[in-house]
């Protein structure tokens, strides 16, 4: 089974654009989604699919308050 580290990775890779790109994040997870260029809508949208993959209840302001996508695996692992 993956990780929730590679979990999380590849739900960015395949879900995430920026100007038509899609987003690839690599080993290093300690990056935010707005260093990444993605919008603050985008960003809410990720929220949900993680709530849908994670078993989650993110809200807005969760989704807003996570800083990197290391804080995100260490808030599911948690």
């Amino acid at each position: 089974m993956a990780s929730t580290a590679d979990r999380v990775r590849e739900l960015v890779n395949s879900n995430l654009e920026v100007d038509g790109k899609s987003v690839s994040v690599g080993d290093d997870l300690n990056v935010s989604l707005t260093s990444l260029g993605v919008s603050s809508v985008d960003i809410v949208s990720f929220g949900r699919l993680a709530n849908e993959e994670f078993g989650l209840s993110l809200t807005v302001e969760d989704c807003a308050n996570i800083a990197t996508l290391q804080e995100l695996v260490d808030r599911i692992d948690g």
